[in-house]
């Protein structure tokens, strides 16, 4: 997979990852908007990581850290190129940037309706939380 190439997303990616997710993830979020991601750019500006192959985005994660907690989110990889090893080379770039922080446990949040994803996190060696339900209230 040397023709990978893994990085976080600059400034002027952000458009341009905006509309991959509209293509490549599945769902939306309140906060899929050009302000919301340049929210998260601002504050750590590492999180976002890119997957590209010959100069085309072909995959995102989110691996947020919040100096005790290593979150993802929008692990997408685009039709075209799925199931190459791309998920699980953003995985590893994720994974690695939470032991680089002094991470313990990551946690993914995964849409219950997106079983193909279900796969993906499982090969990944990630499972369901049998102790925990997400709660959410919006605060728009």
């Amino acid at each position: 997979m040397s023709d990978l190439h893994m990085g976080p997303a600059s400034t002027a990616d952000l458009p341009a990852v905006l509309a991959f997710w509209k293509t490549a993830a599945e769902g939306t979020s309140i906060s899929d908007d050009l302000a919301g991601v340049e929210r998260l750019h601002a504050r750590d500006p590492h999180a976002l990581l890119l997957a590209r192959r010959d100069g085309e985005l072909v995959g995102t994660v989110i691996a947020g850290f919040d100096g005790w907690r290593c979150h993802l989110y929008r692990l997408a990889v685009h039709p075209d190129h799925r199931r190459q090893g791309i998920g699980s080379a953003l995985l590893a770039a994720a994974e690695e940037r939470f032991r680089e922080l002094g991470g313990l446990r990551a946690d993914a949040m995964v849409l219950d309706r997106n079983e193909r994803a279900h796969g993906a996190w499982a090969a990944g060696g990630y499972s369901p939380g049998d102790q925990w339900t997400r709660w959410v209230k919006p605060l728009v």
